[in-house]
């Protein structure tokens, strides 16, 4: 399996975002009125005779454009590339067990379980309107449609409380889906055993874990670099050279595992 077959999928994953609050279809209509109000308004100042405002409504107008742009292609094309490259610098032996918090979709925890062919790939969400159509039931029919389903199992579970086993996995991975504990003190409280949960509990000591490449800088997502760990319990982290990691969500996950890439 090469990092070109890891990029390549025959599901759909849907569209990233908040939607709890407007509709994914509500925001698209947004978006394609308003740019296309801009540029409708820079054309006619530009009849008119008014390069300044045809410039300004214009260059507003093709910015929303542009950003709309970038934003479709990392959902549907660009968050494939930067797992694909991760998952295999990995260089799993395919028999492990990982798991994927907040798998949405399955993006990752598909990708993942394509070098596991005598492992167990397992994803866990809440099902909230974090992507389109994200629900249990279109996770398992992609894992389906990408011919993993054998090696894939999908629950139920807040990543907050996690229902495993110690030393019942290998790899963590999660992408776009830490920032989601409500705050720093939370997730330092939720990886005291004593008290209330916000972050993952350890539920095993998985060998490594992977971050959310995409919460970082497209420079520091090109340039991987293997260090000493700084955190206790971890053999060594795999991260970036440049940029910075995410905050406190990632240190919070940082104290179980023995690895951490991201």
């Amino acid at each position: 399996m090469t990092v070109l077959d890891l990029r390549h999928h025959k599901a759909d994953y849907g569209y990233d975002g908040d939607y709890r609050a407007v509709s994914a279809p509500t925001v698209a209509t947004i978006v394609g009125t308003v740019s296309a109000g801009l540029l409708a308004s820079a054309a006619r100042s530009l009849v008119r005779g008014k390069p300044v405002a045809a410039a300004v409504t214009g260059g507003m107008g093709a910015s929303i454009v542009t950003a709309a742009a970038l934003f479709i292609r990392t959902t549907r094309v660009g968050k494939f590339e930067v797992w694909a490259e991760i998952l295999e610098d990995l260089r799993l032996r395919g028999d492990e067990t990982l798991l994927d918090l907040g798998c949405g979709r399955g993006a990752v925890v598909l990708a993942a379980a394509k070098l596991l062919p005598s492992g167990r790939a397992i994803g866990v969400d809440i099902w909230r309107a974090d992507q389109t159509d994200n629900s249990q039931q279109n996770t398992l029919r992609n894992a389906e449609l990408e011919g993993v389903a054998d090696r894939v199992e999908v629950r139920t579970a807040d990543i907050t409380d996690l229902p495993f086993d110690d030393n019942s996995l290998d790899v963590i991975v999660s992408s776009l889906v830490v920032h989601n504990i409500p705050s720093p003190r939370a997730r330092r409280q939720g990886d005291q055993r004593g008290g209330p949960s916000a972050a993952p509990r350890r539920p095993s000591r998985p060998r490594r874990y992977l971050g959310d490449p995409l919460a970082r800088p497209p420079a520091s997502r090109a340039r991987l670099d293997r260090r000493p760990s700084p955190q206790p319990g971890l053999a060594d982290v795999v991260g970036p050279r440049v940029g910075h990691a995410s905050g406190d969500g990632n240190q919070a996950l940082l104290r179980s595992p023995k690895t951490f890439v991201g």
